[in-house]
């Protein structure tokens, strides 16, 4: 089969899940030991904000490969979140402390280090009339294009990770991987904004994105062979697992990931409860508890992000937040010359949290609120422009089985789209 143009699939069981030998068996087939003599090989994986198999698959791969290749080491894709333990890697592959020191002693674990500039390659910029073209005409501009430096020392980079409907891309997976996942500032800055002027309701859930566009044209400059085992992910198994090139894998996937991962629903919904489970700890990344809602967020109504466990908004970027706060989109891009020397990416952000909106003659209109009911203090909300609500008045079983009333409750949100069907009233 040419993997350049169609991936490998797993298949899966009776149950409709992807079973263990059947990774083993895609691993053995994907990673022919010969290919794989002598050469350094680089595993690039998500941190725990993404929920995925990764250690079933990290300990294929090493059974199958470990003992041929010169080196095998892992990269955390980062993007800009706060760098990982060797204890929280080790928890992400589902390995032990004592494996740790003894069976996988040689596999190397590095952190992706997005602000440090000597951690950094540049790979060429992206010219104004091409940045015009992928952009549908958004922008016309020069990108500089940096990534990783650590990528360019090894053979072939692997991929591993899940395809979720995404607010900023459309699908996860492929090249966002590498782009933001280990990339510079200057690009990762330029699409998130681009997916921002989109508007996360324009982006999310659709395939091919201008988005996408940028990073698989980015992802083609890093001048290492690369493949990709794309995930996706039902419940605590795989609904299905393809490899091959970073685009094929990515295709396949994000089909399967719209048919999994989407909801529909028949009408808006005056009032939602969205609970971000634990592993969303910063409002940085819980914001995914509004983006995946936001389709079926009635004008008018409220979200509240349910997080007793949230405390930061972001401890990477959480000063620069607390100085712009959460906005529409208007209200940057009409008092630009404000605001645009801020990070791109953190306008984005704050754009997809606080959701649609209008801004004239100096007043912002939301299109619905944004309530935070965490352990972020009140003072800290009001200063940031969203709502409140003490996490102790809330029940979240109050708001169950109530969909007929316009009330939703989500127990576990940031993974799964809600989006009207097509029929809606």
């Amino acid at each position: 089969m040419n993997i350049e143009k169609k991936a490998l699939d797993a298949g899966t069981g009776p149950n409709g899940l992807v079973t263990e030998p059947a990774v083993q068996s895609l691993v053995a087939e994907a990673l022919p030991l010969p290919a794989y003599e002598g050469r350094r090989i680089l595993l690039i994986i998500p941190d725990s904000t993404r929920t995925a198999p990764v250690g079933l698959l990290f300990k294929s791969v090493f059974d199958r490969i470990g003992s041929a290749v010169a080196k095998l080491d892992i990269l955390v894709a980062l993007g800009t979140h706060p760098p990982m333990s060797e204890e929280a890697i080790c928890e992400r592959l589902e390995i032990s402390m004592t494996e740790r020191k003894s069976r996988y002693q040689n596999v190397g674990f590095f952190n992706h280090e997005w602000d440090n500039p000597a951690a950094l390659h540049t790979l060429g910029t992206l010219p104004a009339a091409e940045i015009e073209k992928l952009s549908d005409g958004r922008f016309s501009m020069d990108v500089v294009v940096t990534v990783n430096r650590r990528v360019l020392d090894y053979d072939e980079l692997i991929i591993i990770g899940p395809v979720f409907p995404h607010e900023i891309i459309g699908f996860s997976g492929g090249n966002k991987y590498l782009f933001p996942g280990v990339s510079g500032p200057e690009i990762l800055n330029f699409f998130h904004w681009l997916g921002a002027v989109i508007s996360n309701v324009g982006i999310i859930g659709n395939k091919w994105t201008p988005v996408r566009r940028v990073v698989d044209r980015v992802g083609a400059m890093v001048p290492v062979r690369k493949r990709c085992f794309a995930i996706v992910v039902k419940g605590s198994g795989m609904a299905g697992l393809f490899f091959g090139t970073p685009e094929s894998a990515w295709d396949q996937a994000s089909d399967l990931s719209a048919a999994t991962h989407i909801e529909w629903k028949d009408k808006p919904f005056h009032t939602i409860l969205s609970c971000a489970p634990p592993m969303y700890d910063e409002l940085w990344v819980g914001g995914k508890c509004m983006y995946k809602l936001e389709p079926v967020l009635a004008a008018g109504g409220e979200l509240i992000i349910y997080a007793p466990h949230m405390h930061e908004i972001s401890v990477t970027h959480g000063r620069l937040i607390r100085q712009i706060g959460y906005h529409c989109r208007e209200y940057f891009s009409k008092q630009w010359d404000k605001f645009k020397d801020f990070p791109w990416g953190v306008l984005g952000h704050s754009t997809h949290v606080f959701g649609g909106g209008t801004y004239d003659n100096g007043i912002e209109h939301p299109r619905a609120r944004v309530t935070l009911a965490t352990g972020i203090p009140e003072s800290v909300c009001r200063e940031i422009n969203l709502g409140y609500r003490d996490w102790r008045t809330i029940q979240p079983e109050d708001y169950a089985g109530r969909e007929a009333e316009g009330v939703l409750l989500v127990p576990k949100a940031g993974e799964t789209l809600f989006k009207l069907a097509p029929t809606a009233g």
